[in-house]
């Protein structure tokens, strides 16, 4: 999954945008040379540096989100219940990197995966889940991680 950590490193989260500059919700729409990315059909993010010219000034004060995804995107990339991430109960929990940008959780997945030595290519699919739970498979790569949680990485 190296490539999902770095998914945003070169976005801005809109709604932050949107709330900083008091413009409408679908401004973006009518920006031009403005690219966008939708994750979940919920959380859109403008690449950073392409902001129409009067609004380029609020870039020094946005969030950086690189690194972190959007919980409910990473639980999903992770095939894994988002309440891993929700609740400070939860086992694996504390594991995580967490930042909050306007009303959105978001979980630092690079750091996590530089920590436990994880690797992960383009095309691999990612599993975090209890050791009884998992399914090992012989193209599969298995991390052991603390509180009886492990990752497999299926390489395609």
């Amino acid at each position: 999954m190296s490539h999902l950590p770095n998914t945003l490193n070169s976005f801005w989260l809109w709604r932050e945008i949107s709330s900083k500059l008091g413009v409408s919700n679908p401004a973006y729409k009518y920006w031009k040379n403005t690219p966008n990315l939708k994750l979940n059909n919920k959380y859109v993010f403008i690449q950073k540096k392409t902001l129409p010219p009067k609004y380029e000034f609020i870039e020094n004060a946005l969030t950086d989100v690189s690194g972190h995804l959007p919980i409910k995107f990473a639980s999903d990339q992770l095939h894994v219940n988002e309440h891993v991430f929700s609740y400070e109960k939860m086992k694996m929990h504390k594991e995580f990197e967490y930042k909050f940008v306007e009303d959105v959780k978001f979980v630092n997945l690079k750091k996590f995966f530089i920590e436990n030595g994880i690797v992960v290519s383009k095309n691999s699919v990612v599993h975090l889940a209890k050791l009884k739970d998992l399914e090992f498979g012989s193209n599969s790569t298995f991390y052991n991680l603390k509180n009886d949680y492990g990752v497999l990485v299926y390489d395609a």
